[in-house]
């Protein structure tokens, strides 16, 4: 079996359907389903069972023979969360208890990092392994923070997990975010306002050099990303630390120019002063290098990886999901 955390959320819910699809094999659910829509992410899946995340731990003691990997995507995921503790709790030890059960079980652990870990990129992108570079890097939110401890946590330990991957994604975007709200894409974010008032406002900049709406990000599709799981589910011998965005930044402006050509509209942006609260920790600039991922691919003889350009993401996520009767995977 697969076991997911964080199931009903948005990359968890779209795993669960690319593997359900490439996989005879049950697919385990650990997550709550609050009061919200989340449920209708899992509801075309075929589940065998869901699991309580506080309930994963003795689960996984019971029946841990069965499980081929973990597949941890659950977490806080807000980046203005503000209760440390909480994200200490909930991101960091419930990451190290799996960390540590996977090691003990030989069973493969495939988790979820950030980009965020990178802080505001003054030391690039780059997801090497080595305590003298994870040291440098400073995340800018609480969130980040708490990925980046166990990104140095695992690099540190005497032994680890046998086939472990930590994941960096960058922007990720795409159907099955949408009980997210404020911390759901751009590109979900745009289609609503445009909806509802013909025009798309972004945030001017507030950095000299970089014009407004020219605030550059790595986008990337969040089937891309379960393109890379299955690769990765394929090849367990393939261990470490990797990023997971396109290797190529757009700006804001090129994103929103997208969502209207994909929803048949003249492009009609605004600009508007960024918050105060998030102002000192905005990253201008991410992007992926990819190299370490793609160059361990092609080692392993598989065939080049072609990621969805933003153009044709945006425009497969508008047109057969936000604009469809159902949107949902």
């Amino acid at each position: 079996m697969f076991v997911i955390t964080g199931a009903t959320g948005f990359i968890g819910s779209v795993l669960a359907q690319v593997l359900e699809e490439t996989y005879d094999v049950p697919i385990v659910a650990v997550d709550t389903f609050g009061k919200g829509d989340k449920w209708k992410n899992l509801a075309k899946r075929n589940i065998a069972e869901v699991v309580a995340p506080e309930a994963l731990m003795p689960f996984l003691q019971k029946n841990g023979h069965n499980v081929h990997a973990v597949l941890h995507m659950g977490a806080i995921s807000s980046t203005t969360e503000t209760d440390v503790d909480k994200l200490m709790a909930d991101n960091v030890q419930y990451t190290k208890d799996l960390i540590h059960w996977s090691l003990e079980t030989g069973k493969r652990i495939i988790y979820a990092s950030s980009a965020s870990t990178y802080g505001n990129g003054e030391h690039g992108y780059d997801d090497r392994e080595d305590m003298a570079y994870l040291n440098k890097l400073q995340p800018m939110n609480p969130y980040g923070f708490s990925k980046h401890m166990i990104d140095k946590y695992i690099i540190q330990m005497p032994k680890r997990p046998q086939g472990w991957v930590g994941l960096k994604f960058f922007n990720v975007y795409g159907p099955n975010e949408y009980h997210k709200g404020r911390q759901a894409s751009v590109i979900k974010g745009a289609y609503e306002q445009i909806s509802e008032t013909g025009k798309m406002r972004l945030f001017r900049s507030h950095r000299d050099g970089i014009a407004d709406g020219e605030q550059m990000r790595d986008f990337v599709y969040v089937k891309d990303i379960a393109r890379v799981v299955v690769w990765l589910l394929d090849n367990p011998q393939v261990a470490g630390l990797f990023n997971l965005g396109t290797g190529q930044a757009c700006t804001f402006k090129d994103l929103t120019v997208a969502v209207f050509k994909a929803m048949g509209k003249r492009t009609n942006i605004e600009y508007i002063d960024m918050p105060v609260d998030i102002r000192n920790h905005y990253q201008y600039f991410t992007e992926a290098n990819m190299d370490k991922l793609l160059g361990t691919m092609h080692n392993l003889g598989a065939k080049p990886f072609t990621f969805t350009s933003l153009e044709d993401g945006v425009a497969d996520y508008v047109k057969n999901h936000l604009m469809a009767e159902d949107p949902y995977l």
